[in-house]
């Protein structure tokens, strides 16, 4: 009786230690780096299917900004950086985007609800490091996370591609952008094909 407790208690640890494994290799999967474990992932065919940040889901907003550009996932700035990309629409970005007050004013709302420095999503939370540089309005291309994310593109390989024109055209690279999936080893540049920095 006291072996066969043994072996089952001894059995039961192996498992929660072989879970235990199972688990840190799913995390680093997930992870920014390139490591050994994601490295492997690629190699039997599969890569990971989460989501790196929640995509706009609010109908206006995807309605209004929608109709012009991307539905900008919320967790791509921080709270005050909505506040002023939404303060004055009648010069958004060169663009009048005036909205009636009750709408522009529900749409701040969500943005800053579903800011970077306020998600649980932990690429959002990035987002929010550090405040966006640069004068004039908030860009999520003035960031720091996203400069450190882009350095190594080449500017021909945007500015001058016809099929992308600008970095703020998150959604001819990253195909899962309105998904809210950025995954950097699923980037495919119009033209050039998969993209491996």
């Amino acid at each position: 009786m006291k072996t066969r407790l043994i072996g089952a208690l001894g059995a039961l640890l192996l498992a929660l230690g072989a879970t235990g494994v199972a688990l840190s290799d799913q995390d680093r999967e997930h992870d920014d780096d390139h490591d050994k474990g994601r490295s492997e992932s690629k190699e039997f065919g599969w890569e990971p299917k989460g989501r790196d940040l929640d995509p706009a889901t609010d109908p206006g907003y995807r309605s209004e900004c929608g109709g012009c550009h991307l539905a900008y996932a919320p967790g791509l700035l921080p709270a005050d950086a909505w506040r002023r990309v939404m303060g004055d629409l009648a010069d958004h970005y060169g663009d009048d985007a005036t909205l009636d007050a009750a709408t522009a004013e529900r749409i701040r709302g969500y943005l800053v609800a579903n800011s970077a420095d306020g998600n649980a999503q932990v690429r959002s939370r990035a987002f929010a490091v550090a405040p966006t540089a640069g004068n004039g309005p908030p860009r999520i291309t003035d960031t720091l996370y996203f400069q450190r994310k882009h350095d190594e593109i080449p500017l021909r390989l945007v500015r001058d591609n016809p099929g992308v024109g600008s970095f703020s055209r998150c959604e001819t690279c990253h195909g899962g952008a309105d998904e809210g999936r950025f995954n950097e080893d699923q980037v495919r540049i119009p033209g050039v094909g998969r993209w491996d920095d």
